[in-house]
């Protein structure tokens, strides 16, 4: 059983900074990506940024330039620097890791990120 555990959340102002961290743990196998996604109120959870084993990055549009998503292979973690960050970006945040073998998708409890104007 693996378990994802984010931290980072919480309330900032328009143009502030944030950092989610999530950490794995338990029976993990093979890992090939991780990385979060969101999911605002009436929306579809939506990708934000993930990253491959191999260090391979790919962003939303709408969050190019300002997050970076980054891992810790050593400990099964995975970051998201969020810079610049407007209202649009207030979401609950989810960290995902795929698991290839067996090939499943584990997701984390969810953060709250709010940007206020």
């Amino acid at each position: 059983q693996v378990q994802l555990v984010e931290s980072g959340g919480g309330l900032v102002q328009a143009g502030g900074s944030l950092r989610l961290s999530c950490a794995a743990s338990g029976s993990i196998l093979s890992i090939n990506t991780m990385g979060w996604y969101r999911q605002a109120p009436g929306k579809q959870r939506d990708s934000v940024a993930t990253i491959t084993k191999s260090g391979l990055t790919n962003y939303a549009d709408s969050v190019k330039g300002r997050f970076t998503v980054s891992r810790d292979k050593a400990k099964n973690a995975v970051y998201l620097q969020m810079d610049s960050l407007k209202p649009e970006d207030t979401a609950v945040y989810y960290c995902y890791l795929g698991q290839v073998l067996p090939p499943y998708d584990y997701w984390g409890q969810g953060t709250q990120v709010t940007v206020s104007s």
